[in-house]
This record gives structure tokens, C-alpha cells and sequence, in this order.
């Protein structure tokens, strides 16, 4: 089947309470687990609580993955470098939660990644989760130097899981102090864990530890208790 890049126009938009029902976990394989569909609110949060997120290259159709092992940060393993407490006990910068979501996401788009050729965030990807920003699903934090943004992430919050989608930085820790914080501050109001999806030797030295996806999906419904109406 010949699929067209990104988000397929013909698919129905799914507003925030309604749901799409993905394939079943025991007929994955590999880490892409559907291909098509759009980036519409109730097609995302369906991905989300169900394990999966949207991850394509410019040519790609919109491929819906899920890795085998997964990264995940439980609250008694975030980890603070002495050098990190150094910068915050300084108060190199100064950080916000949700204070300019769109020069995040900007942000994170133009951050140059080796290995990467150009951004999988698009101008889809930043329209889709700037609305569920809006709704109150997305959230930021930000690192500011002397009045300018040096660096930032977002990600998506259900109940007591939080799905971390990217960071970005102009100067040197400012992605590490606004993650940190924001970790900190999502710990401390009850989230079980902070999913970091691919695993990573920068998110392993922040605290990051490997699961398998059958544990990850166990712990994901044990977690994500909320209420959507």
C-alpha cells in the first residue's frame, strides 16, 4: 500500500474526547505499530494512552511508534549532577512552566540534531500539539539568561504519567535546568514516572533506566488514571 508523506487529509478529525482504537499489543512488531491517520486531538491522546506517539521524517507517512526497550525516569531516580546543583545554587537561570510554549516547540524545531537530517517537528507536529497545549494537555518549561529563552522542553501530561517530547538548548545546561525543573516540579505533584520514549545516553545520565514495552504498557494503565470529561 503506498501511503502519502504525513498526515493523511481524508482521515476524520477526531476532536478531544473522541478515541481511535490502535492494534492490540500482542500483534505488534517492531517499533512502528500503525501507519496513516492525523495529528487531530483525540488521535493523539488515543496514541498516548495506548502507548504510542507519532514519530516521522519529512517523506514519511505519519508513522505511529512505540520502541522495544523504552525509557522511562521513576521520581527516586532523577538524577542532579553535582555540576547541575552548582548551576542552580548560581541561579544561572531562570525558569518558567508554560511560559512561551510556542518558542519552545520553535525551539526544539531548529535545534540541529547529529545523525538527524532535518526536524521531525513540522509545522503539523507544532499546530497539533500547540492545540493540545490550549487544552491543557501540553506543557513547558523554559530557561532564560538574563531575559532570553536559552533553552526549554515540552511534553504531555495524563493523570500520573508524563510523556516527555523534546528539548532544546541555545546555551550550555539550559535544556538540562529546564527539564530538571520541570521533572521536579511534576514529581512532586504526583507523577509515577516521566516517559522518555527512545532510550538515550543523555537520558540515561539524567536518571533514565530501560524497560521492556510489556512493562512500560503495564505500568502506562496502572498510571494514567484521569478523567477526559
Amino acid at each position: 500500500m503506498n501511503f502519502r508523506p504525513g498526515p493523511d487529509p481524508a482521515f476524520p478529525r477526531l476532536g478531544e474526547h473522541d478515541r481511535y482504537i490502535f492494534p492490540p499489543p500482542d500483534t505488534w512488531d517492531g517499533s512502528i505499530i500503525a501507519v496513516g491517520g492525523n495529528l487531530s486531538p483525540g488521535m493523539l491522546l488515543s496514541a498516548y494512552e495506548q502507548g504510542l506517539f507519532p514519530w516521522y521524517g519529512p517523506e514519511d507517512p505519519l508513522l505511529w511508534q512505540s520502541p522495544d526497550p523504552r525509557m522511562v525516569i521513576y521520581p527516586d531516580n532523577l538524577h542532579i549532577s553535582r555540576s547541575m546543583r552548582k548551576v542552580f545554587e548560581k541561579g544561572a537561570f531562570e525558569i518558567t512552566f508554560n511560559g512561551d510554549f510556542p518558542a519552545v516547540i520553535r525551539g526544539c524545531a531548529e535545534m540541529e540534531r547529529p545523525g538527524q537530517g532535518g526536524t521531525w517537528i513540522s509545522e503539523g507536529i507544532i499546530a497539533a500539539y500547540t492545540e493540545l497545549h490550549r487544552l491543557g494537555w501540553v506543557c513547558s518549561a523554559e530557561a532564560y539568561i538574563n531575559g532570553e529563552l536559552a533553552g526549554g522542553c515540552y511534553g504531555l501530561r495524563m493523570g500520573r504519567v508524563f510523556c516527555g517530547e523534546s528539548m532544546f538548548a541555545r546555551k550550555p545546561n539550559a535544556s538540562k535546568a529546564a527539564f530538571l525543573s520541570l521533572a521536579q516540579r511534576l514529581f512532586a505533584d504526583g507523577v509515577a514516572f516521566i516517559d522518555c520514549q527512545v532510550p538515550s545516553a543523555h537520558l540515561h545520565s539524567l536518571g533514565g533506566q530501560e524497560i521492556s514495552r510489556a512493562d512500560f504498557l503495564a505500568l502506562l494503565q496502572k498510571s494514567r488514571n484521569y478523567v477526559t470529561s
